[in-house]
């Protein structure tokens, strides 16, 4: 177990005063088996009226609406969690859903609604080979295979952080060989989807443990974002093609979606003059608190 401290600050600057339009907020970490939250608290300035609710897919949304005008948006979350996720976890498995292909069940299938089904154009099949390409036989040992999509998708790509909002269409990105978490992770549901499973985005923070060199989280303002799968049995299981890894260890989910935009951290509007779009600035801090 280990407690983390979450900063997640976003700055907005405008030319001049501007009128905010209620913003959605996606910042509240996501409270499981593996992860116990302790305190949470969001802040705006200018103040505003913020509201609770559940989304779709069970996140905590916050949505801030704001009285008066302003030329800058400062939104705060601050979280307090404790991670119970270990680095090498055993997934129970139902028996029916070891080797792979196999069939879920109708509640299952009904239940995932969308989740299976890709969410990306592929016209000429070209993601779905190389997806199969992955798959060693008649039978194959299900977790194995994901595990081997998980490896291919970072050995087919080169990290590369970028500023710009929202993913890469999956085909884009390999045809690019590059891209940021979001891209990554994007890539590798698709691939499993093309495949049958059942698949949803994650977005959330990364703890870089001391001397473990993961990536998706350099310098200040990274998020970051992964993919879990549904597995009979176990349940969903986090994936992160950026790192290679499985399980949740380090990982602090905000928000799952069936599509990346979805799980968008602060989204909203403003209306003001022509030319009174300014500066954005993000900053996120996850360190460990001493025992």
């Amino acid at each position: 177990m280990i407690r983390l401290s979450i900063l997640h600050r976003t700055l907005y600057r405008y030319r001049g005063p501007v009128a905010l339009s209620p913003h959605r907020l996606l910042l509240r970490p996501r409270e499981s088996r593996n992860l116990r939250l302790l305190s949470h608290e969001v802040t705006t300035d200018p103040p505003g009226r913020i509201v609770w609710a559940r989304d779709v897919a069970g996140n905590a949304v916050a949505t801030a609406a704001f009285e008066r005008t302003t030329d800058r948006l400062e939104i705060v979350s601050r979280s307090e969690v404790e991670l119970h996720a270990v680095a090498w976890p055993i997934f129970d498995i139902a028996a029916e859903a070891i080797v792979f292909p196999f069939a879920i069940s109708d509640d299952d299938r009904t239940d995932l609604g969308a989740l299976p089904f890709p969410q990306h154009p592929d016209p000429d099949g070209r993601l779905g080979r190389w997806a199969w390409g992955f798959v060693l036989g008649a039978r194959t040992d299900t977790l194995s295979l994901l595990k081997d999509l998980c490896a291919g998708v970072a050995g087919a790509l080169v990290y590369r952080s970028r500023e710009e909002e929202g993913a890469r269409p999956p085909l884009d990105t390999l045809d690019r060989g590059e891209g940021s978490c979001r891209d990554f992770a994007v890539l590798f549901a698709e691939a499993a989807r093309a495949l049958g499973f059942g698949a949803r985005l994650v977005s959330g923070y990364l703890h870089d443990r001391e001397g473990t060199g993961l990536t998706g989280s350099a310098g200040a303002g990274s998020t970051h974002a992964w993919a879990e799968i549904y597995l009979p049995g176990a349940g969903w299981v986090a994936f992160d093609p950026t790192n290679r890894s499985v399980g949740g260890a380090d990982l602090i989910p905000v928000a799952v979606a069936r599509d990346i935009a979805q799980a968008t951290p602060v989204s909203g509007r403003f209306a003001g003059p022509e030319g009174a779009a300014g500066t954005l600035e993000v900053e996120v801090q996850v360190t460990a608190v001493p025992a």
